[in-house]
């Protein structure tokens, strides 16, 4: 029986998947995690319990109560909390191996530039919010970082409408469209992982009045969302942002297909 209670216990199953160079790869990664929502919390899951050496969180908003019916981790007396530490606590506790930083910070141009340094080596982007979003994208475009971005999770219940590739290739989700027309204006066509549904999405519902959010920019409209589709998308970038981490060419699942075959082959694993 293998030592559960040590980091080579721990992640032996995972050193068998990944090779060992590939496990230092991931044991040595800085990944940034942008939106602590339900498929930024499950990505953040899925990286510190692969290993992932450094996590760094980012999100402005608090846990409320609406927000417990999709996260992984979060608890009824985290209501009120930043998400950001919030998650930060509960990841140490259950991946102590990885360091977690806690950044309850809105990114926009300003504090961008704060997250990105030192270079991280895969960011994930799970931000809702159209403008962050682009800003994000755009800055890790521009800085040559590797970054896989979810496109819209909720109001959907299809876990085998999902798909992945280049923001240029991305069809049927109306925030992959506005993501994709506000790249294009800044002159950024290629450069950006996503994992997106062709489901069409449930109308949205009106603003929760009695919830208090972010307020900045427009009220957004109420989606209707559960775990699985957040946690599906979470996991799936999460797969990503590793694959790149082992495999720096990979840019979707085909390709990490195709290394899984090649390591197979070559009696790893």
């Amino acid at each position: 029986m293998r030592d559960s209670g040590s980091p080579a216990g721990r992640f032996s199953r995972t050193v068998d998947l990944y090779g060992a160079s590939g496990f230092e790869a991931i044991r040595s990664a800085r990944v940034v995690v942008a939106g602590l929502g339900g498929v930024g919390a499950h990505a953040a899951l899925a990286l510190a319990r692969s290993g992932v050496g450094t996590l760094v969180l980012c999100d402005f908003d608090k846990v409320t109560v609406s927000s417990l019916n999709r996260s992984p981790l979060f608890e009824p007396g985290d209501v009120g909390r930043s998400k950001a530490e919030a998650l930060a606590e509960r990841l140490g506790r259950a991946c102590p191996d990885t360091r977690c930083e806690a950044r309850e910070v809105f990114l926009d141009e300003a504090t961008v530039p704060g997250v990105l340094e030192p270079a991280p080596q895969v960011v994930i982007d799970a931000i809702d919010a159209l403008g962050p979003k682009v800003g994000l994208l755009a800055a890790c475009v521009r800085r040559g970082l590797p970054v896989v971005s979810s496109m819209g999770a909720s109001a959907r219940r299809d876990p085998g409408a999902l798909r992945d590739g280049e923001v240029g290739e991305t069809s049927e989700c109306p925030l992959a469209r506005l993501v994709r027309r506000r790249l294009r204006k800044l002159g950024i066509e290629r450069g950006v992982t996503c994992v997106w549904s062709v489901e069409p999405a449930a109308p949205p519902l009106p603003p929760d009045r009695g919830e208090e959010t972010l307020r900045r920019g427009r009220v957004r409209r109420r989606q209707p969302s559960g775990i699985c589709l957040p946690g599906i998308f979470g996991y799936r970038a999460a797969a990503l942002a590793l694959e790149r981490l082992v495999r720096p060419g990979a840019v979707r699942a085909q390709d990490a297909s195709a290394g899984s075959k090649g390591r197979r082959g070559a009696g790893i694993g």
